[in-house]
């Protein structure tokens, strides 16, 4: 039986848990009221601090839910989102229009990546 790792942990929630060769992760702006340019690129840029952490890369993505609170913002977010992602390393992906825990949100990301 795989062990399960957890780092960051709080009484709510954990940074990221591994299990296996698999992590798992949500990353959010840190910009609050910015743009959601500035903010995917924050949280592309988390992303990648976050997958280097554990012996990972963005090349190593399985899937990537994507939470927009404005499905307006698609287009902004998908060209960001195309130059930031090596060809060929696609991930599974969804994108849904939600309205997030902080008002100041206009993306959220829930990662599911191999180590």
């Amino acid at each position: 039986m795989s062990q399960i790792e957890r780092i960051g942990v709080t009484k709510r929630w954990s940074d990221v848990v591994l299990h296996g060769q698999t992590a798992y992760f949500v990353e959010v702006p840190d910009s609050l009221h910015a743009d959601i340019q500035t903010q995917t690129k924050e949280v592309l840029a988390s992303v990648e601090q976050r997958l280097a952490g554990f012996g990972s890369d963005k090349t190593r993505l399985l899937q990537v839910v994507i939470y927009l609170t404005d499905m307006r913002y698609l287009a902004e977010f998908n060209e960001l989102w195309d130059s930031w992602l090596p060809e060929g390393s696609a991930p599974s992906r969804a994108c849904v229009k939600a309205e997030l825990a902080d008002p100041g949100y206009k993306v959220e990301l829930v990662i599911t990546a191999a180590r």
